[in-house]
Parts: C-alpha cells; structure tokens; sequence
C-alpha cells in the first residue's frame, strides 16, 4: 500500500512514523473540501457535535477557548481575523469525510482517532503547541502556513493566562505554505504553529495511542467486572505468626501470583483491547434504523446490488486465534469460527463493504443473522452505489 502522495507505506512507517515530520506535495491532487465555512459553523451549532472556537486576544487575555454548540448569532461576533473554528469528529457526520480514511488504512484501525476540521479566515491560528498523537494535517482549502520542529513535553514553557496549551518562546526549525491537496505529517510532541494566509480549512487525521494509565484502569475494570473477580482470596494453610502486625513476605508474593495470573490471560487482554479501542466516540450517531430489517430483507437488498458501510461513527476490528476470530463493533464482540472467520476482515477492511466479497456470506442463515444485527443496531446502513462505483 502507499500513502497519498505514493510512498510506500513501509518507508513511512520505517523512517518517519513517530520519528520525523514529513510534507507531501499534492498527496491529494486537485482536492476540494467536502464542507464549506458556513457548513462548519452549522455544524457546530448541533448539540452532539464537540466544537471549539479559540480566539487569540479577547478582552485583553491571550489565547480563550470557547465550546460549542454555539447560537448562530456568535459568528457574527466573531472578531474580523485572529480566531479559529474547530469541529472535532468531522468523519462521523459527513460521508465524504469519513472515506478519506480508506487513504490510511496502513494504520490499524484501532489506532485512529478522529478527523477534525479547523476552519480560520487570513491570520487566524490555535498558537504554537504541541499534541500528543500522530497527526497527517490536509490542506482542504485555502492556505496555511506551517512552522514545526522541535520535541516538546510537559516542561516547556506555556502562555500564561489561557486554558490551552500554547507554547512560549518557541521557534520552528522549518517553515512551509500547504496548499489545497498538499499535507504535514507531524509525529507526537513535535512543535508546530500554523497560519491561515487566507480563509482556509485544514483537515486533521488524527492517530491515538491509550496511555498505560488508560491500559492499567481499563483491563483491570474489565476483569474486575467477571463474576470470579468477587471470589475472596483465600488462605486455608494459613500459618501462625507472632507479630499480627506483619505483612509476610509469603503473603506479597501470593497476591502477586494472584495478579500475574489475571494480568498475563493474554486473551482475555485481546478481548477486552477489542472492545475498548472501538468503543464508539460519539453515541448519539450510532442510532438504530427507523424501520428495523429482517434478514431475508438485507439479503434480498445486496442482492439487488445496494450496498453495506459503516455508520460513520463506528469502529470495526478484530484478532485472530488458530481457530477462532473475535469481531469487535463499536464496543460488542462476536466470536466466529472455522469458515465464519474470514468475514471479520471483509467487514473490517474499509468502511465500504466489498459487495463481491461479501456475497460468499450471506447465504449462511447465522452470519446474514450477524450482518443484519449489526445493521439494526446502526453500525452499518445501506448506501446505493455511485454510477461509476465498481463495489471496491
């Protein structure tokens, strides 16, 4: 695979993914935005979509951070230049967004975050800072100046007097303009500060990674909730000591034992790591269909040739065992077996089902049953195809 722009994903990956910024000239040629100013700005009027403005002087104080949804009348309060809007999980609500992921699909799936849309007319900029994530940065339209470099943490010096994270006496070690089509990679903690030159919106495909804060809590809530977990810990050889007010050291390896065993169940890590890392976003949008389908209805519909794609808010992925698969959809698991197995990557490899892949399945009543589930849960809806779609 290659990325946009055709470098070979694995020279990406090798020499600049968590290593090194790199800018692609043109990686979408000739791109146009999928929205517009005004249809940012509508969106960010909607209670369930998460959306920013930062606006760098405001009453005398750097850098204020305001959050959506906003009354369409603050637009217009909006001072001339000098601010930004931000709508963050763009992916989730227009189509055309989300199929910009099929783009970066040498990254897992469960890496992804979301892709946020930062729209600023001439001047407007969020300020030199830093982010904790993989981030590929897609001019849509306009243009936008882009000075990075530099590893930033927790110790460098911040603005004071504002709730963002913006970077003080920082310089960039290098400068670009990015034009529409044109994209910055930029890895973890690596300094950057961008300026709109004239009314833009950049687009900003973002790659998370739990912190082992996030892992810890997680997996442990996870096999804290199994009915065993209640199970006292017990101590039938227990021997007599003199002092009562000792913690014997037998005492600390046993429970260490006790944990090392929970810990170490490398599948039950699998399957709670399945769940959590597609565990939707955003609820509001994974809202079931309004006239449920039966299963010879779905059949019969991608017979007809309409096709099967994610709910733009839904995560899919899965593992493999030798002779079992775990599917994970936005949060559930279903566990398939023997042929069943090889459904979990045709519904997993791109947020447009391959129809000629899928037809292999639906003749099977139990995984039709699955698909159709999955369908009147909303993780996936029916979309007629383009004319000039060929069902890739």
């Amino acid at each position: 695979m290659e990325l946009p722009g055709g470098i070979p994903a694995e020279q990406f990956l090798r020499d600049y993914w968590q290593k090194n910024p790199l800018v692609i000239r043109q990686a979408f040629p000739g791109f146009q935005s999928p929205v517009s100013a005004d249809e940012l700005a509508g969106l960010a009027c909607e209670q369930a979509v998460e959306s920013r403005l930062v606006v760098e002087q405001e009453d005398g104080k750097p850098w204020q951070l305001h959050n959506g949804p906003f009354d369409p009348e603050r637009f217009s309060q909006l001072p001339e230049t000098h601010w930004t809007l931000l709508v963050q999980g763009l992916d989730h609500w227009v189509p055309d967004v989300s199929d910009l992921l099929d783009s970066f699909r040498f990254i897992p799936n469960w890496r992804l975050d979301d892709i946020m849309a930062s729209y600023a007319p001439a001047g407007g900029s969020v300020g030199p800072h830093y982010d904790q994530y993989d981030v590929f940065l897609l001019q849509a339209e306009g243009h936008r100046r882009w000075s990075f470099g530099g590893q930033c943490d927790e110790t460098s010096a911040r603005v004071e007097g504002t709730p963002l994270r913006i970077l003080s006496d920082w310089h960039g070690e290098t400068t670009v303009a990015l034009a529409p089509g044109d994209m910055l990679y930029l890895p973890p903690g690596v300094g950057h500060h961008g300026i709109a030159e004239d009314d833009c919106i950049t687009l900003s495909i973002g790659f998370r990674a739990p912190s082992v804060d996030d892992l810890m809590t997680g997996f442990t809530d996870f096999l804290s909730a199994r009915p065993e977990a209640s199970q006292p810990v017990a101590d039938p050889d227990l021997p007599y000591q003199a002092d009562p007010g000792l913690i014997g050291a037998d005492v600390v390896a046993r429970l260490k034992a006790i944990i090392a065993a929970q810990l170490t169940d490398e599948r039950q890590l699998a399957l709670w790591f399945g769940q959590y890392s597609t565990a939707p976003k955003n609820l509001d949008i994974l809202s079931p269909p309004d006239a449920p389908m039966t299963t010879p209805e779905l059949t019969a519909a991608l017979a007809e040739g309409t096709e099967l794609r994610w709910n733009e808010g839904s995560r899919f992925a899965h593992y493999d065992w030798t002779d079992q698969t775990a599917l994970f959809v936005d949060g559930e698991r279903y566990l398939l077996n023997g042929d069943a197995c090889a459904l979990a990557p045709v519904l997993c490899r791109s947020n447009r089902i391959n129809a000629h892949e899928l037809a292999r399945f639906i003749d099977d009543d139990a995984l039709a049953g699955l698909i159709t589930a999955l369908y009147n849960q909303g993780s996936l809806y029916l979309d007629e195809p383009d004319d000039d779609d060929e069902g890739t």
